[in-house]
């Protein structure tokens, strides 16, 4: 399979990257930006609306669905909001992914290169 980059017109212009490249199926991390690059919010439960929902955009841009994505990482500045904020975290994550439920990470970070970003998520898909 020859791999192919996708950047959905509708989502920041990447500068240096791709947000997805099929065939390997691997997509770049997303944060909560709007077309422009703005982060839609301060909020982490807005932040991460907007960023899976740009990360299942990708997929689809691709052909696929939500449920063909086998893997998420999830990169927070803040592990104990996340804990604090589980309930709209939930609430966010079944709007954009339903009841399917890939292999998982959340991981702490020092820091994410966007500055403002509360969170960052990267996915692994397989398309069929």
């Amino acid at each position: 399979m020859a791999t192919t980059l996708i950047n959905p017109s509708d989502l920041v212009k990447p500068l240096g990257y791709s947000h997805g490249a099929m065939g390997t199926g691997r997509l770049a991390g997303q944060i909560g930006s709007d077309k422009e690059g703005k982060l839609v919010g301060d909020g982490l439960v807005e932040q991460f609306d907007r960023a899976l929902g740009s990360v299942v955009r990708v997929v689809e841009e691709a052909g696929g669905k939500a449920e063909h994505i086998v893997k998420l990482n999830l990169l927070v500045l803040d592990k104990n909001e996340y804990r604090e904020k589980g309930r709209d975290m939930g609430a966010v994550y079944r709007k954009h992914m339903g009841r399917h439920f890939p292999a998982m990470t959340l991981a702490e970070v020092k820091g994410l290169w966007d500055e403002g970003a509360k969170v960052e998520v990267e996915a692994v898909a397989m398309l069929p």
